[in-house]
C-alpha cells in the first residue's frame, strides 16, 4: 500500500470509518475509492481534495506528520471561510470580543 493510501487509511481508522463511509460522506464512487485501496492507486489532487474535504480536514493536514492538527468540524469549517472575508480590522473586533468572553467566565 502507497504512503497515501496508508495516510487515508489511518485517518479512517482513527474516525472508525469505513471505505463505505468514505464514499458516503464524499462525492466520490466506490471504484475510486476501491482503486487507491486494492490497486495501489494514487489519487490526483482534486481527488485527494475531496477526501480531504469528507475527512474534514484541510490538503495541508493530510501531509502532515504533526499530530497537532485536528480535523475541523463542520462549525468550525464555516467559521474559518466566514474569518477569511473579514478585514484585519474586523479580525482585530473579533479577538477583542473573544478576548473578553474569556476574562468574564
Amino acid at each position: 500500500m502507497n504512503r497515501t493510501a496508508q495516510r487515508i487509511k489511518k485517518l479512517l481508522d482513527e474516525r472508525g470509518w469505513s471505505e463505505y463511509r468514505l464514499v458516503a460522506e464524499s462525492t466520490l464512487s466506490s471504484s475510486t475509492i476501491s482503486n487507491i485501496f486494492n490497486r495501489d492507486t494514487i489519487p490526483s489532487i482534486p481527488t485527494l481534495e475531496e477526501i480531504c474535504h469528507a475527512l474534514g480536514i484541510t490538503l495541508a493536514q493530510f501531509f502532515t506528520e504533526d499530530e497537532s492538527f485536528y480535523p475541523l468540524t463542520l462549525e468550525e469549517q464555516d467559521l474559518m471561510k466566514e474569518w477569511a472575508q473579514l478585514t484585519q480590522q474586523q479580525k482585530i473586533a473579533i479577538f477583542t470580543i473573544m478576548r473578553n468572553f474569556k476574562t468574564t467566565k
